[in-house]
């Protein structure tokens, strides 16, 4: 198929979903054009890398003194910031130029922050007749982990911005659900929300879950560390400043009381002041700030702890350590998007005590450690490959495409 992906940043491996996704239609052999921003020399590097495997790029430099005007429009407005960070001019441009000349069998626009790219190709699409192969793949309902975030962040975003934000998101959010021909989004529970914000079933929003490279997150032969508990994701990111925080500070005194040579390793990008500071304070607690390759610390882990307290979609540190033969034990808000049986592919513990003598119920038990690393890897194989995924989405393009119509009303009849 000829895709038409307009995406508000760079895909690469941090930007989980559409980074793999675009990976896995290359392969497919589907030829694919692609819209994007970039923001650093990094980001370029990236570009030329998809350029090389056959992606045809249309791209526009976003400086950090154009997305701070987009945003201080957006808030004056009356918008959510995020709606207004990766606007352009020029390449809003160049893609309508695209739309109007050539056709494509699916035009795909990413995220809250490319909705106003998703507006402009839902009306180009409407005057050519075209406007059922758009899809927007909103990836999380926003204002669902804004509402969370309100109540139960620790760092300042989380709680304060979160709250300013939280009534302009729902607001935007309501106008957008339901309007697309086709709204995408990671979990049941992303679905129910919109559907909740609208007020009605929205039989056009379809759950389209993450994945993971099992390939490339795949156990490796290092021995296990005796006791090591790895928390891994973004450090910046408030859901896992708040995560961090409540594991460090609430549930490894537990662990401690019985284990007091266990360490906890924090790993990711960019840790906040925060965590930054547990890690001087306690030699127990390593802050790696960012890593060249994650894999090495999700392997030597002895359990890998997921206990978001809140969150929205799919957490990929879960698929992620599954995938690399890490037992892991998570709150249900890590479970809640994924089709685990609790106690065989993951625990799923609530409760800083609770949780803290599971993680110690895997430290002092190899027999369960083999047991959750041998069914979270065949999990996350057989429910989330990328190339599965990619499959399901194909099957929404020709849907919207108008190919394969009447097996599609056949199949759901």
């Amino acid at each position: 198929m000829k895709l038409f992906w307009i995406l508000p940043y760079t895909p690469t491996p941090i930007r989980t979903r559409p980074y793999y996704l675009l990976q896995a239609l290359i392969q497919r052999g589907h030829e694919v054009t692609l819209a994007t921003l970039w923001e650093s020399d990094a980001e370029r590097t990236a570009l030329a890398a998809l350029e090389a495997q056959g992606v045809r790029l249309v791209t526009e430099r976003l400086s950090k003194v154009q997305a701070l005007l987009n945003m201080a429009l957006a808030f004056a407005q009356g918008r959510p910031l995020q709606s207004g960070y990766s606007w352009h001019p020029s390449l809003a441009r160049r893609v309508e130029l695209l739309l109007r000349s050539e056709e494509f069998a699916a035009v795909h626009v990413e995220h809250l922050r490319g909705a106003a790219y998703a507006r402009l190709a839902q009306r180009v699409l409407a005057e050519r007749g075209q406007a059922r192969c758009l899809v927007w793949d909103s990836v999380d309902c926003i204002s669902l982990l804004f509402e969370q975030a309100a109540q139960g962040s620790r760092s300042f975003f989380g709680r304060w911005v979160t709250r300013l934000e939280l009534p302009r998101t729902r607001r935007y959010e309501q106008a957008l659900v339901g309007s697309f021909p086709t709204t995408l989004v990671t979990s049941a529970n992303d679905k129910t929300a919109f559907e909740r914000l609208a007020g009605r079933s929205l039989p056009q929003v379809r759950v389209l879950p993450n994945g993971v490279d099992s390939a490339y997150f795949s156990p490796g032969d290092e021995p296990k560390a005796a006791a090591e508990v790895v928390f891994s994701g973004k450090l910046s990111y408030h859901a896992n400043v708040t995560a961090a925080l409540h594991l460090v500070q609430q549930v490894m005194p537990h662990v401690w009381a019985a284990r007091p040579e266990a360490r906890v390793v924090l790993a990711g990008k960019d840790p906040a002041n925060e965590l930054v500071r547990l890690g001087q304070a306690d030699p127990r607690v390593v802050v790696t700030g960012t890593v060249a390759d994650l894999r090495p610390y999700l392997r030597r882990a002895t359990v890998a702890a997921a206990l978001v307290p809140y969150g929205a979609g799919i957490q990929n540190k879960v698929l992620e350590a599954m995938a690399c033969g890490t037992a892991v034990v998570g709150s249900p808000q890590a479970a809640a998007a994924l089709d685990v049986l609790p106690g065989r592919e993951m625990l799923v513990v609530d409760g800083a005590e609770a949780q803290a003598q599971a993680l110690l119920h895997v430290l002092e038990n190899d027999i369960l450690m083999a047991q959750l690393s041998a069914a979270g890897r065949a999990y996350v194989a057989a429910q989330h490959d990328w190339g599965r995924i990619a499959a399901q989405l194909e099957e929404i393009y020709q849907v919207g495409d108008g190919r394969n119509r009447t097996e599609h009303h056949v199949s759901t009849e």
